[in-house]
């Protein structure tokens, strides 16, 4: 079934190549006989060459522009975030603060892996010299 389906999406973009193909050469004979109207050969030819190479200029101009940094956002901590989601929706936080105090109560085991991590992650510090 994903085989069938690969090599169905594989058809349908080798059809999208060939269309896209057959238009680019039907637009370059367009502009050479075009061109071929009012120029020799060779400056049609050339006009051809020019118009295409605009293009490409153009689509490589698109590809590599550079986007504007992103702006800096300053990092605040859990507990302050916390502490801001609480004061803007206070019944959110009222019934946060409930299923985490009907989790402790009903699974002591994790009140002792929270105090734990803290402990460790406290030991786990280096000295400040």
């Amino acid at each position: 079934m994903i085989l069938k389906r690969l090599f169905a999406l594989a058809a349908a973009f080798a059809a999208i190549a060939a269309a896209v193909v057959v238009c680019i050469v039907a637009a370059a004979f367009t502009l050479y006989a075009v061109g071929r109207l009012w120029l020799p050969p060779a400056g049609a030819a050339a006009t051809v060459a020019l118009a295409f190479a605009a293009v490409a200029a153009a689509v490589a101009a698109v590809a590599v522009r550079k986007l504007p940094p992103p702006e800096t956002v300053e990092e605040t901590s859990l507990v302050e975030r916390l502490i801001e989601m609480a004061k803007a929706r206070p019944l959110v936080a009222t019934g946060a603060a409930a299923a985490l105090v009907t989790l402790l109560v009903r699974n002591p085991s994790v009140i002792s892996a929270i105090v734990s991590a803290v402990i460790a992650g406290t030991a786990a510090k280096p000295e400040a010299k």
